[in-house]
C-alpha cells in the first residue's frame, strides 16, 4: 500500500514538470470563399439608354423582308429606282428589310411598353420580345401599360401566347378610341379582341398615358394611328409607330407609297409633315423598323430627308 502511494505521487510529479506541449492546436475549418456571381449575359436584342431621368430600352423582337419587286416599298415606282437609293446606301438591291423593335420606358412606378412585336407570325422571323424582356431583366408580368401604336399584327401580335392568353397579364392596353373601333369591326380580330377587351384602355389624341407619355395622332397608315411623345428633363423622344417603315426609302423618299398605308394620300402627307417636325426642332426619333435600335435623328437633305442613327456606345445589354 505505501509503495503504490509512493509511486502515483511520483507519477504525479512528472506530469506536473513536464514542458508544455509546442504543438499548435488545429483551427476550426472555415467554409471556402464564395466565387463572384457571373455577370448577366449580354444580348445583341437589347439596348440601354435615356430619355432624360427616364430608363428606356430598346428590344428586338425579329425581321421582316419582302422582295424589291415594286410591291411593297416605292409602289408604282420601278424597282431600279428603289435599287439605286438602296446600293447608294450600301444595302442590297434584291430585298427590303424591316427590324421589329418595341420599346421599354420606366416612368414613376410604371413601366410601359410601346407596341408588342409581330409574336410567332408566318410573316416575319420573330417572338423574341419575351425574350429580350428577360435578358433585360424584366419579367412580363411586371409591365404596367402597353401603348398599341395600330393594330396591325407586327403591332399586335405580342399581346396574347399561341394559346390566346394575355402574355402582360397586369399591363392596362392602351389604343386610340378610333383604331380600337377598327379592330372591333374587323372580323380577322375579333379573337384577339375578345382577349384584351377586358384590359384596353382607350384614348384620344393628346392624352397622357403615362407620367411623361403622351399620345399624338399620326392618321393615314391606319385609320386610328398614333405615335407617343416621350419627355423628361426637357430631353424629347418621338416614337412614331409605322409613320415611316425604312430608313432609307421612307425618309429619302417620302412621298412613295407604301402597300401597307390603309390611307397612302393621308400618310404620306403626315410622314413628311413628321419628317420636317423632327429636322426642323432636331427631335430624338424612336422607328419600329429602322435598324436595331431604331433611334436617331432626321435631317434636311435638298428637298427630302436623311436618317442620322444614333450611335451605340459599347455593347448593348
Amino acid at each position: 500500500m505505501k509503495l503504490r502511494l509512493i509511486l502515483a505521487a511520483a507519477a504525479l510529479s512528472l506530469v506536473a514538470c513536464s514542458p508544455p506541449s509546442t504543438t499548435t492546436p488545429a483551427e476550426p475549418a472555415t467554409e471556402p470563399a464564395a466565387a463572384p456571381a457571373a455577370p448577366a449575359p449580354v444580348s445583341t436584342d437589347v439596348h440601354r439608354f435615356k430619355i432624360g431621368a427616364l430608363d428606356a430600352i430598346a428590344l428586338k423582337d425579329g425581321d421582316i423582308t419582302v422582295p424589291n419587286d415594286g410591291k411593297t416599298v416605292g409602289v408604282g415606282q420601278p424597282p431600279a429606282a428603289v435599287s439605286a437609293l438602296l446600293a447608294a446606301a450600301g444595302q442590297p438591291t434584291d430585298k427590303v428589310e424591316f427590324s421589329i423593335q418595341p420599346l421599354l420606358v420606366r416612368t414613376g412606378n410604371r413601366i410601359v411598353l410601346f407596341d408588342t412585336g409581330a409574336g410567332k407570325a408566318d410573316f416575319a422571323v420573330a417572338g423574341r420580345l419575351v425574350a429580350s424582356l428577360r435578358a433585360a431583366e424584366v419579367d412580363p408580368a411586371e409591365v404596367t401599360d402597353i401603348f398599341i401604336s395600330h393594330s396591325h399584327p407586327d403591332h399586335v401580335g405580342g399581346l396574347v401566347d399561341a394559346k390566346g392568353a394575355l402574355v402582360f397579364p397586369n399591363a392596362t392596353i392602351h389604343v386610340s378610341a378610333v383604331e380600337w373601333a377598327s379592330m372591333k369591326s374587323n372580323a380577322e380580330q375579333a379573337s384577339l379582341v375578345h382577349a384584351i377587351a377586358p384590359k384596353v384602355a382607350a384614348f384620344q389624341p393628346g392624352e397622357s398615358i403615362a407620367p411623361g407619355v403622351t399620345a399624338v395622332a399620326i392618321y393615314g397608315h391606319t385609320s386610328g394611328h398614333s405615335g407617343a411623345e416621350i419627355v423628361s428633363q426637357g430631353e424629347r423622344l418621338l416614337y412614331i409607330g409605322d409613320t415611316a417603315h425604312h430608313s432609307i426609302i421612307s425618309v429619302q423618299r417620302p412621298d412613295w407609297k407604301i402597300a401597307f398605308d390603309e390611307d397612302a394620300p393621308k400618310a404620306q402627307a403626315a410622314r413628311r409633315a413628321m419628317l420636317q417636325k423632327a429636322a426642323d426642332e432636331d427631335l430624338r426619333v424612336y422607328a419600329v423598323h429602322f435598324p436595331f435600335p431604331g433611334l436617331g435623328r432626321v435631317r434636311k437633305q435638298g428637298a427630302d430627308f436623311v436618317w442620322i442613327p444614333e450611335q451605340r456606345r459599347g455593347v448593348p445589354g
